[in-house]
């Protein structure tokens, strides 16, 4: 009950999965900066690819029963986002910007905006499976086969305009990153004046670089359909 009816087991609800989220976008764009990796390896689209082997690690049996957990997490933290920000709404008597205690913190833009950088993040995911997840770990739970994950790569970032679409997810992302993190341990009690600056930094650091592995895989993907490896395309679509 204190969960649902307390204010503080809500935020507390949303830290924790908020941290298990934090976790797994820092392996997902790991797994995914491997295929920069292999571009200067010159082994990007190799069966034996870093890239190939991280995708072949999450298509494990294990990683597919975190699938859903994953997936309840993601419910999770945008149900209670969506609720908390009902609340505040509807405490201070109409539309008015998130409000966080530390006056500090509520000089950043990320921290007043967190609800509107949470539906961006949650209508770009949406984008997001449709391009990889859905043609992967969707093909292997029904019994198909996955997907060369290098052709996928190439065939999304290959336009322009997704890879712009991507960007702003990304931003998007570091900043709702950003405030997450360091409002996370506040929420646990890390809330000093003097945790609360080195959180914020730290935050930064961790959001930085989630938002530079993603970032650089995009980017090398565009480089790579259009100046270093335009022929590789047709090349693993097998024509």
């Amino acid at each position: 009950m204190f969960m649902y009816k307390s204010s503080i087991g809500k935020k507390f609800v949303q830290a924790v999965s908020g941290a298990f989220l934090i976790i797994f976008l820092l392996l997902h764009g790991t797994i995914n900066f491997f295929s920069v990796i292999d571009t200067f390896t010159g082994k990007f689209g190799a069966a034996d690819g870093l890239f190939q082997k991280g995708c072949e690690f999450m298509a494990l049996p294990i990683v597919d029963i975190m699938v859903p957990i994953l997936a309840l997490g993601f419910i999770i933290h945008i149900g209670y986002g969506i609720w908390l920000s009902v609340q505040n709404i509807h405490a201070r008597g109409g539309l008015k910007r998130y409000e966080v205690p530390n006056k500090g913190a509520a000089d950043s833009w990320s921290s007043t905006n967190m609800f509107i950088l949470g539906i961006v993040i949650f209508g770009l995911l949406a984008f997001h499976l449709t391009h990889f997840w859905a043609k992967m770990q969707l093909l292997d739970f029904t019994g198909g086969e996955a997907e060369n994950p290098y052709m996928l790569l190439l065939q999304t970032f290959k336009s322009p305009w997704i890879l712009a679409f991507y960007v702003i997810w990304f931003v998007a992302l570091f900043l709702h990153l950003a405030h997450g993190f360091w409002s996370m341990f506040q929420t646990v009690g890390w809330n000093s004046q003097i945790w609360f600056k080195r959180l914020k930094v730290i935050g930064i650091i961790v959001a930085a670089i989630i938002v530079i592995l993603f970032v650089a895989t995009a980017i090398n993907a565009f480089v790579q359909a259009h100046f270093l490896q335009p022929d590789l395309l047709p090349h693993l679509m097998g024509m």
